[in-house]
Parts: structure tokens; sequence; C-alpha cells
């Protein structure tokens, strides 16, 4: 990363990441640190440990942490089972469907062998299996290896059945060797009484194709939350951007399985991952950087979050299939929204960051003076909350509150004025309630108090929003609360 600034990058897209550390024991967090301040925007993967609470991984405040979703593009497949129940999976199985095989699973599949409801190595008897369908329990092994699995032992296709803490209604498409399809955990769960109350279940899988027009975005069950675990005063993952079933290149010797026995070859493959959505985070900044020269990247970052969306194409709350309380995604699970790249072009106002605010939010957090070669100023009233950040982290066990200050890069003259939705049991007052801007490039402050209403609070998190409008700008900040350090 340093012999990147050296060489003069812009952009640095970092698809990497591991359990979150303090700051000072980071390594990508400390590289980011030198190269934001040297005018490189640093985008990160949020992390594939999703739906599990604060997994978010590269929670630094200068680093744009990127969360994955769905689009609209999907490869369908149908599941008809023998009693007349149909189910949607998903696979990149490119070959001819099936029809009315038996289904095997478990002891049918593999008879007293363990681990055969998991189709590993070993576990399934070839004269059970031959010519059948084979479901196989998602877990132990890689999705596509267990169709591999499946077709040593000379099954005609496979079944794989996500569970509810292993995938949910996760769909995800994979290049499997074999007829076989994804399925969904509730799906899953009818199907296992159809074969435990049938004598002689049967399936037909139909490949389907590509298919556009789905709900979309939708939050991906792998994608990584908050609340972040280092710093809880800033709301983490940032962002979130197509992470699900992307086309991507790939490199010719490898198989799009990645299993040797498999010797398929191709240019391109289907990758779903936040590997694959922080790059377009990425590729938005390199083209934001390309249109305001002078903006930095926190300017930058600023653009693209108080811009992204929080609806989808329906109009409806951006759903999430990591969710088991509710079917609407919170902002620990994208962040401000959606990256919308044309708004983020014009955003009006944009919060700023320098590495002085920077590192005054590490003394705040309390790091001494071997963790940083930085002087922290005596008697200083910063607290973390009052780190200009385009979003608000309230945790009541330490208080809540915080000032920000806004650019205007939109119009020279203009008045924004503010709206906010309150997170539920908490009071919200913004000081001022209007900015009068008289030119371009002229920042102005306000204040944001947060005080818990009577009664209000428990173990719940609760979400709001502050939004500066005038004219065609809306220029949102999600607002999250939590209650108590988890």
């Amino acid at each position: 990363m340093e012999q990147a600034v050296k060489d003069g990058v812009d952009v640095l897209s970092l698809s990497l990441g591991g359990a979150p550390k303090p700051f000072y024991n980071d390594n990508v967090a400390i590289a980011s640190f030198g190269a934001v301040q040297n005018g490189v925007f640093v985008s990160c993967s949020a992390g594939n440990s999703g739906p599990a609470s604060s997994s978010v991984s590269n929670v630094a405040p200068w680093i744009m942490t990127v969360a994955a979703s769905y689009t609209d593009r999907g490869f369908p497949t149908t599941l008809f089972l023998g009693n007349g129940a149909k189910f949607e999976g998903s696979s990149l199985y490119y070959g001819k469907s099936i029809k009315n095989l038996p289904i095997v699973y478990a002891g049918t599949a593999g008879g007293k062998k363990q681990g055969a409801n998991y189709c590993i190595n070993g576990s399934l008897d070839k004269k059970l299996v031959k010519g059948k369908i084979v479901v196989c329990d998602r877990g132990l092994n890689g999705r596509a290896e267990k169709g591999q699995i499946v077709k040593s032992a000379r099954g005609a296709g496979m079944i794989l059945v996500n569970g509810d803490r292993n995938g949910g209604e996760e769909m995800l498409a994979d290049p499997h060797v074999l007829p076989a399809t994804s399925l969904g955990a509730s799906a899953g769960k009818e199907l296992m009484n159809y074969i435990a109350s049938s004598k002689a279940p049967t399936a037909s899988i139909v490949f389907r194709g590509t298919t556009y027009g789905a709900n979309a975005p939708v939050m991906a069950a792998f994608s990584s939350r908050g609340p972040s675990s280092i710093g809880r005063e800033v709301i983490k993952p940032d962002i979130t951007a197509p992470g699900v079933n992307i086309l991507a290149a790939w490199p010719p010797v490898t198989a799009p399985t990645q299993l040797k026995t498999d010797k398929r070859r191709v240019l391109f493959n289907i990758i779903s991952g936040t590997s694959m959505s922080c790059p377009h985070i990425s590729g938005i900044a390199a083209l934001l950087k390309s249109t305001h020269q002078n903006w930095s990247p926190a300017a930058i970052k600023s653009a693209m979050m108080t811009s992204a969306y929080d609806l989808d194409n329906t109009a409806n709350p951006i759903a999430d299939l990591g969710s088991s309380s509710s079917v609407s995604a919170t902002a620990f699970a994208f962040g401000s929204g959606h990256v919308d790249p044309e708004r983020a072009s014009d955003p009006g106002l944009v919060y700023d960051v320098s590495t002085e605010d920077y590192l005054n939010y590490l003394c705040s957090l309390d790091y001494n003076a071997t963790q940083k070669s930085f002087e922290c100023p005596e008697g200083s009233d910063f607290r973390p909350g009052d780190l200009n950040y385009p979003s608000f982290a309230v945790n009541f066990k330490r208080g809540g509150g915080g000032r920000r200050t806004v650019t205007n890069v939109g119009t020279d003259v203009c008045s924004y004025r503010v709206k906010v939705e309150e997170p539920v049991g908490v009071s919200v007052v913004v000081e001022p309630e209007v900015l009068e801007f008289g030119r371009l490039g002229e920042k102005l402050g306000y204040s944001v108090g947060f005080v818990a209403a009577a009664g209000g609070g428990d173990s719940v998190p609760a979400f709001g929003s502050v939004v500066w409008s005038a004219g065609k700008y809306s220029v949102r900040s999600p607002i999250a609360v939590t209650w108590e350090q988890q």
C-alpha cells in the first residue's frame, strides 16, 4: 500500500480483511491512514461473516467499508417435488433439466456412514446414490465440492439446502459440475417434510438461465454486520454495492469451481462476496475523483454516503436476507444505503475530514503516544461523536451528541432545511434547523443532541436519519442508536 501511494495512485481497492482489531494493531488501518493522508481514497470489504452482529471488519473511519447486496439479475431454477410443490432455487449449471428422479438424503444416501447429510468426502454409498438426486445440507465443505462428491458417487443431481444459520434464504449461483440447485432454508424444511412423509420421494430440477427484474437491491445474508466492535461511535459498514452473483474476470488456468477434478476453463465467472462489492465503490470513487479533482478522500466518501438510497426498485425498504426479526435492512447491514453514482457526482453538501480530525478522534479514544506519533492536545473537549462523519452512531452508555460541519459543493446561494426521522425511544434536536450558504466552498456547522425519551431504551438498536434538503438536493445521514456496550 505504501508503494502504491509512492506510485501515485488515486484509489486503493482492498478486497481483503479479517477479524476487527484496535486500529494501532491493524496493518490495513495503519497503511490506509497513511494513504488517506496523501490524498488516496481507500475502500475495503466489510467481510463475509454475516449475518452475525458486530462481524464487520475494516472499520477505521478513514476507510470506506463496503457491504454486499443483490442486483435484479438472477440465475433461477425451479424445483418440482413429487407431491406437486415447487420452489425457486439458483444455479449456474447450464445443462439439461432432470425430471422425476428419486430423492435420497442422509441415511438413504450413505447408509450408516457419518456425514452423508453434508455430502462430505467418502460419506455417500454409490449403490444408494446412483441415478438419484442427493440432498446435501450446507456446511462442513464447499458448495461446489458437494456436487463433485455426489457426481463421483454416480448421483444424477443435487439439492443444496441452507439452514437457518447457514445461508438462510440466500441463494448463491454456483457453477456446479452436475445438475444442482440451491434451496433456501424455509423451502428446505418443506423438502425435508416431504422426504420424511413419502415412501418414494421424487423431484425435478428445471434450469431457467438468466433472468432480470427481481426486487433489488436486497442485502446478502453473508455480508458482515455492525455495530463495529472497534470504535462504536462510527456506523459500519458505510455503504452497500452489488456483491452477489457478479460477472468477474477469471484466470483461465483455474476451473470455475476451483476444484482440481473440474477440467472446465472460463474467462469469466460469477462470484459473490464483499470482495465483489468493494471494487464497485472503488470504480465510482475513481469517477468522482476525475470529476472533482480537488476533493479529498473524505469528501468523495461523504458524497457517496449522503446520496445513497434505502429503497429498492419497487419503492419499498431494502430487504435483508440475513434478518430474522425484520424484512427490512438497517444501517448495521447497509450503512447509509446503496450507492447511487449519479447523485454522488452532485451531492450538494459534503462532510470533509482532515488528518488532524482523525488524530483528534484517536486521542478521544485514549490512544497513547506509543501507539501513534502525534501529541494529543491537552484539555480538548473533542469527543468520538464529534468526528465530522456523514453518519451518527450513538451509544447511550457513553452519552449522545455531536458537532458536524458541511461544505457547500452544490450551488452558490442556497438554503438547506433539516428534517429528522427520530429513532424509536430517542428525541433528536438539531441546531440550527436552517443552513444559509452564500457561496460555493462555504462551510457551516450544526450540532445534534440525542436524548432518550421517557421509558425509551432497551437492548434493541434503533435507527433514524438527519436529512438536509434544498431544491434537488437531499443530503441524508443515518442514525444508529445502541443502548449499552455489547
